[in-house]
């Protein structure tokens, strides 16, 4: 593990520690759970965007066309 000192102002700390106390987590923990979700969430909007400008119009149609044409059962119907 790494040590990190970060700052921040004098009110978003109460905050934090509040939040905290409510979720039943140290402050360390909250801020570590956080920016672990701020991270998984930007690299899986990368891994997305990587993913998205390998399809193509033409395969998702070639792939829709494989569908039957029929009706779905009664309980998938809205």
């Amino acid at each position: 593990m790494s040590a990190l000192s970060l700052r921040l102002p004098k009110s978003l700390h109460v905050q934090l520690s509040e939040v905290a106390q409510v979720e039943g987590v140290s402050v360390n923990q909250f801020v570590m759970l956080a920016v672990a979700e701020k991270v998984a969430s930007i690299s899986t909007i990368e891994y997305l965007e990587k993913r998205a400008k390998r399809g193509s119009r033409e395969k998702l149609l070639s792939i829709l066309n494989k569908v039957p044409d029929v009706e779905p059962a009664e309980f998938d119907r809205l």
